[in-house]
């Protein structure tokens, strides 16, 4: 099992997420991360789905959503280079002021952007990579009581240049 990433460009209709993410929970596929939004055509929406699988299990998946009529492309982007990142929210509250301070300097090593606090809370808003907002996430659930945790999925395109970033 590793960490797989498929990008489709899909028909932007109803109910073509729902017999998407249908293909997956009647095979018992568990999606990790799944992220949809309209194109630069109106007409075609981009979906990046984020699971765990085996080599066999990953490319029934590809045949079957390459099968399905409102599905324009799958790309597998488990191999090739990419540019994926995504959004996470991090509200931790009951906070001291000395642990207010701490926040603020982890929120300035990790480039997270404080946008909310009050008293005793403080919402950052961080726009990395999965791995990079599990470590935020590690850090601060480590260091305070009350956190609270909100991800949004990755979103990805294909690299111009051959490096990952």
């Amino acid at each position: 099992m590793k960490k797989r990433w498929i990008s489709l460009y899909v028909e932007n209709d109803v109910g073509v997420l729902a017999k998407i993410s249908g293909l997956f929970s009647g095979k018992s596929y568990n999606l990790e991360s799944l992220t949809v939004g309209t194109t630069e055509d109106p007409t075609v929406s981009r979906i990046t789905i984020g699971l765990n699988s085996d080599d066999i299990t990953f490319e029934q998946i590809q045949k079957q959503l390459n099968r399905m009529v409102e599905v324009i492309k799958v790309l597998d982007f488990t191999t090739i280079p990419t540019h994926m990142k995504e959004i996470l929210f991090v509200k931790i509250k009951n906070c001291s002021k000395q642990e207010m301070n701490e926040i603020f300097q982890i929120a300035s090593v990790f480039h997270a952007s404080v946008v909310d606090y009050g008293a005793d809370s403080i919402l950052l808003e961080c726009v990395h990579t999965e791995t990079k907002n599990n470590d935020i996430i590690k850090l601060l659930t480590r260091q305070f009581r009350n956190v609270e945790v909100v991800r949004g999925g990755s979103v990805a395109i294909e690299s111009i240049s051959m490096s990952d970033r």
